[in-house]
């Protein structure tokens, strides 16, 4: 009973040891590192007993602090461009298994295409922002290009464990000059890691919930060794779910680390450390006509079937990943300071489908594969399991030289980067039961000339080397910022494939200048306004452009590998306003301008589903974007957020011979609105969080003769933290409920397609339709976790 009424009673003792006034509390910078302040004190009135009020910062060991404008979503931002963030004071509210891209959901202009409650597949899952897909988004780690250079693909959830995030900050249209990125037309994911605790401890925690969740996860810091030594945490989870539609067991395991050394005059280094390790299944993404009939029924079988390739133990990923990197920042003198961070990460992996095979009639590229060694009891046809088996490395150096004098910085960057991808298609057969004896193809199924039966192997090698001048200056007492820079990206590939009469060699080579300015003006201490004008340039994702394809049924080539593979180039422009305070708020108006727009989908070859880009012509957008965010007063802060955009489609678009009359439509993947909305509360010992987003009807095909419907989600946490215990700081309890009200919907577009149904070409042409896959957005869930310090 107690409880029951300090709970009713906790807005009123808020309201009374809080002050409307926080311009002189502690704040998060946009870097997400707080900033500690001195205890005040301030006499109420003069009286003979002085009564003194001391502020400070509350610091919980799961991070938050209870001091972001918008419960966390709204950190203070001082770029000269549209960008948005969060703190641990959203991330820790959230669900220990969402991934990162599903936390930057609600702010403006991005779209989430998830499809698990849970967040426990990182394989299947999609991300825009400003209608631009995850493929043009770059995405940086500790200012490390962190997804796959080849597919683009940020698996975020994979570099990092939530509790060791510190900051997720998007730039949603654009990038700069120095990122060593290069794909970032459409804006920037960037995620920084917690630095290591000057004191000796940890954290501990438990989360339990739907679909058989299980995740543990443990920290220790060694805190500050010897008086001037270096510092530095190691971290461990696992993770247990079942899909929560289908069937198949998810599992991961994951380990960071981090140790920091400073010295000198601001001088530091960094070993930071991550392995990931997981494996699960696919859930098979519907067409309209599949969702309508089936719903979320539509689905992989959980039960063998002899001759059913649709089983969904034949539909497997397995993905691990190793990653390092040595950020090093010296101060050479007190105008010249150097920036290096040498990389190294490591991925290798399987994607396996079902698929039916012809024991007479297969080919092996171009050539007749005669009687494949199989028993022949299997007939004519038999169910195989296709894999695809990959590895991936990609070492790299990023650095920068810094010299500032006065008024001026100048920055000279240089970014190289070498990519060696392999990947080799085998076909296995399952046992009597259903089982796979290797997902790896080290069993394959072999031609009758003894050759493995294969529908691609390919090697892709990419070098990039990135040059970049940047000037900053400070004029009018430093309130006036001007910025401009030039970065030159130089790509070059190489692509062989051994397959039957296949092109052996094929390959490209790309150069793109990339200016950028931008000012930013502080009216007050309170107000900012910024223009920002900006380029971006990407070359087309994934290996199949290079690759020549033929059919395992016929021969048939059904691809050429292309040289003139047109990489996607951007020009934007941004205006916009900024204040803070008890009240922050962001307004930003944008335009942009594409040629040879590459829109990334996925396509069946020989029963695996591959990754390919469209050329989508030219595109032009303009909209809207907004954020307000209130900071924490009487222990409340909402968050609204929202985007408007206006985008069409430039051109007609080509297929085969003919051109499709796409001009003036709208491009897939882009909502004409979209927001979200946010209320968070905080009193120390109760809190609690609701989160909800709307995503507006968003077409999947260039014609625009498909599209589907808006969708509202809403997420809900609530939570209380207990007194210590001994050695344990803070126990605290948390309940996040996930997608409220939902059992499934259509969450974003899976694989687009060029026209739904049958469309009459600019020449005549009658050309065939194909229907486009979606995402099935996942049903309500529930998880319980349990978190101390020690």
């Amino acid at each position: 009973m107690t409880r029951i009424t300090l709970f009713l009673l906790s807005p009123l003792i808020c309201a009374l040891t809080t002050f409307p006034d926080r311009a002189d509390a502690d704040t998060v910078e946009p870097s997400g590192e707080s900033r500690p302040q001195t205890p005040r004190t301030r006499p109420l009135k003069p009286a003979r007993h002085e009564i003194v009020v001391v502020r400070h910062k509350r610091a919980n060991p799961d991070g938050s602090s209870g001091t972001t404008p918008g419960g966390g979503l709204m950190p203070n931002q001082t770029a000269p461009r549209a960008q948005s963030g969060l703190t641990r004071d959203f991330i820790a509210r959230q669900s220990p298994t969402l991934s990162p891209l599903a936390m930057i959901a609600s702010l403006p202009g991005v779209v989430y295409s998830g499809n698990d409650p849970l967040g426990t597949n990182d394989e299947q899952q999609g991300l825009s922002v400003r209608g631009l897909d995850q493929t043009e988004i770059g995405y940086l780690f500790e200012n490390v290009p962190a997804a796959p250079p080849l597919f683009l693909v940020p698996y975020a959830s994979q570099t990092v464990d939530s509790e060791n995030i510190a900051t997720v900050t998007l730039a949603q249209g654009g990038t700069s000059t120095a990122a060593p990125l290069y794909n970032a037309v459409g804006g920037t994911l960037s995620m920084r890691m917690r630095k290591p605790s000057e004191e000796r401890g940890g954290f501990i925690g438990g989360s339990w919930g739907s679909y058989n969740l299980n995740r543990e996860f443990v920290r220790l810091d060694t805190g500050r060794i010897g008086q001037n030594g270096p510092k530095g945490f190691a971290s461990f989870s696992y993770r247990g779910a079942d899909p929560w539609r289908g069937a198949g067991p998810m599992r991961r395991f994951h380990t960071d680390m981090r140790l920091s050394k400073e010295w000198g005059k601001n001088s530091t280094a960094d070993l930071i450390f991550s392995f990931n390790r997981e494996r699960g299944t696919y859930l098979r993404p519907p067409t309209m006509a599949q969702w309508k009939q089936y719903g979320t029924d539509f689905n992989y079988t959980s039960g063998y079937v002899p001759g059913d390739p649709n089983y969904y133990r034949y539909q497997e990923n397995a993905r691990a990943q190793s990653f390092v990197a040595t950020p090093l920042s010296l101060h050479l003198s007190r105008q010249l300071r150097l920036d290096l961070t040498p990389y190294f990460i490591y991925v290798w992996g399987y994607d396996s489908y079902g698929t039916t095979l012809s024991r007479l009639g297969s080919y092996n590229g171009n050539s007749p594969a005669g009687a494949l060694q199989v028993p022949a009891t299997l007939g004519t046809s038999f169910v195989s399991v296709a894999t695809d088996a990959y590895r991936q490395s990609h070492p790299g150096l990023n650095g920068a030289l810094h010299y500032e004098t006065g008024r001026n910085r100048l920055s000279l960057g240089y970014w190289y980067s070498y990519y060696d991808f392999s990947s080799l298609s085998r076909y296995v057969l399952p046992n009597a039961q259903g089982g796979v004896s290797n997902q790896w193809g080290d069993y394959p199924i072999l031609t009758a000339s003894g050759a493995p039966l294969s529908s691609y192997d390919a090697r892709l090698m990419q070098q990039i080397n990135a040059l970049s001048l940047t000037d900053r200056a400070r004029f009018l007492h430093d309130r006036l910022t001007i910025m401009a820079g030039l970065r030159v990206v130089m790509v070059s590939r190489s692509v062989t494939n051994l397959l039957p009469g296949a092109r052996y060699r094929n390959g490209a080579s790309y150069v793109s200048p990339l200016p950028q300015v931008s000012a930013a003006f502080r009216l007050s201490p309170h107000d900012q306004i910024y223009l920002n004008g900006t380029t971006g340039f990407r070359a087309p994702s994934g290996i199949s452009s290079y690759q020549d394809r033929f059919s395992l049924t016929s021969g048939l080539q059904t691809r050429s590998a292309s040289s003139d593979t047109r990489p996607e180039y951007s020009i934007g422009e941004e205006i916009g306003y900024r204040h803070t305070g008890l009240v922050n708020l962001s307004l930003a108006l944008f335009n942009y301008n594409f040629t040879n727009r590459q829109v990334t989908t996925t396509t069946p070859l020989n029963g695996v589903m591959t990754t390919e880009s469209i050329n989508g012509g030219g595109q032009t957008a303009r909209g809207a974007q907004f954020e307000l965010g209130l900071k924490p007063w009487h222990c409340f802060s909402p968050y609204l957020s929202g985007q408007y955009i206006h985008a069409t489609i430039d051109n007609n678009i080509r297929s085969g011979s003919d051109y499709l009359p796409t001009a003036g439509k709208r491009p897939v993947r882009t909502p004409e609105f979209s927001g979200g909305l946010g209320l968070s509360y905080d009193d120390g010992a109760f809190f609690g969080m609701f989160n909800g987003r709307y995503v507006g009807p968003t077409y999947s095909t260039f014609m625009n003769d498909e599209k589907i419907p808006g969708f509202a989600t809403a997420n809900l946490s609530l939570g209380y933290r207990l007194q210590s215990i001994q050695r344990l700081k803070t126990p605290q309890l948390q309940l996040n409920l996930i997608n409220l009200g939902r059992s499934g919907y259509l969450s974003g577009v899976n694989g687009v397609g060029l026209n739904r149904n049958p469309t009459r070409g600019i020449y005549g042409t009658t050309i065939a339709g194909r229907a486009p896959t979606y995402f099935v957005g996942g049903g309500f869930a529930g998880v319980v976790s349990l978190s101390a310090g020690f």
